[in-house]
């Protein structure tokens, strides 16, 4: 193989792949990328055998095509450190030889036919969806997953893509955030009562991977994996096994319950001054609505007392809710500050429910006022 490739795109390529490559496992071939480049286009890859990418590297000249295995340690110090614009990889005997206009590196070479097959997007029924979509998709709920948790099944993202929709949700038991938005379906597919539990690194590889701006990532599921294809790379997945939660259950269709908007920036703003005097065993805020204010107190033993008020569009019966501030916070820093959302509250006993007007809900379950 003998390849001239433009230094810095090659190494975004490579910055996207790698994190998929196990720091340390059985086989150790998998802790490099590989290289395959042809006259069709030039992809590197990774895989840890439960998660596989292969990213499209533009700016390459295909001189011979094949394929070459590179230590990721190495190979990515030298795309970092070289100041060239133009380096040029080839095979060479046993090893390989990276060169730039004043440096050239030798490094030794494992063969490439023992990298397993990483998958590649051939299916004809998919959802489309667009990149800045699905990006905002997989910030607003994989937050909520729990990979600490014996249930397995909340240690990732449910996907749900029926008809022109996608409904995404990640839950820990304590707090669920769901999204949904437009998502085109292509050759009639669709997840069905199947749970598509895709695991939460997924998510965050796949939303690195993700282009800027409104062009389209294609999302197939089967049995057991997910594939999705984005303009810049290719995630194949396994997803989680277990039963998800029945999350439509979580959100209380309540009649009772009151319902006030509240600006993201103030209120979080007040959220983290009040919980500067909690710890682990007082981690509680209490949250009082009334009289055209909402008051924030925080307080811990041998810590502290905060009070903070924010004025709020809301002047009924005083109603009281002590929640977490990790919890709310988590919500409040993936949304715009200049935005409002509805937070719906009812009691101290029942949980809190804040809903933006682009599809995005998320609930709170309440923390018991004798902490």
């Amino acid at each position: 193989m003998r390849i001239t490739c433009d230094r810095e795109k090659m190494l975004a390529a490579f910055q996207t792949a790698s994190p998929v490559a196990p720091a340390r496992s059985p086989k150790p071939i998998l802790q490099n990328v590989k290289l395959e480049a042809a006259t069709s286009g030039t992809v590197i890859m990774a895989t840890d055998l439960e998660v596989g990418i292969r990213c499209e590297v533009a700016g390459v000249e295909v001189e011979a095509p094949g394929s070459i295995i590179l230590p990721i340690g190495r190979f990515g110090s030298i795309l970092r450190e070289t100041g060239d614009s133009v380096l040029r990889i080839e095979t060479e005997g046993q090893g390989i030889v990276v060169r730039a206009e004043r440096s050239e590196f030798h490094l030794p070479a494992e063969n490439p036919a023992e990298f397993p097959a990483v998958a590649e997007f051939a299916e004809d029924k998919y959802h489309a969806v667009s990149a800045r979509l699905l990006s905002r998709i997989i910030r607003r709920t994989a937050f909520a997953t729990d990979n600490e948790s014996s249930r397995y099944a909340l240690g990732g993202v449910l996907l749900e893509l029926n008809g022109d929709k996608i409904v995404a949700v990640g839950t820990d038991g304590r707090r669920l955030a769901m999204m949904e938005g437009p998502a085109r379906s292509v050759g009639g597919h669709q997840t069905g009562d199947n749970m598509t539990i895709v695991p939460t690194r997924s998510m965050h590889l796949l939303d690195k991977a993700l282009a800027d701006g409104d062009e389209e990532v294609h999302i197939t599921t089967r049995a057991n994996e997910v594939l999705v294809k984005s303009p810049r790379a290719t995630i194949y997945s396994r997803l989680v096994e277990g039963r998800f939660p029945k999350w439509r259950d979580v959100f209380p269709k309540r009649m009772d319950a009151v319902r006030i908007e509240l600006a993201v920036g103030p209120l979080h703003s007040a959220v983290r001054q009040a919980a500067i005097v909690t710890n682990e065993e007082s981690r509680g805020v209490d949250f009082t609505f009334g009289a055209g204010k909402v008051v924030l107190t925080g307080r811990a033993a041998e810590v502290g007392q905060s009070r903070v008020e924010l004025p709020i569009p809301y002047d009924g019966a005083a109603i009281s809710i002590t929640l977490d501030p990790r919890f709310f916070s988590d919500f409040l820093k993936v949304l715009e500050p200049e935005t409002t959302f509805g937070l719906e509250v009812k009691d101290a006993d029942s949980a809190a429910v804040c809903q933006t007007d682009d599809g995005y809900g998320y609930v709170i379950m309440p923390l018991a006022r004798d902490r």
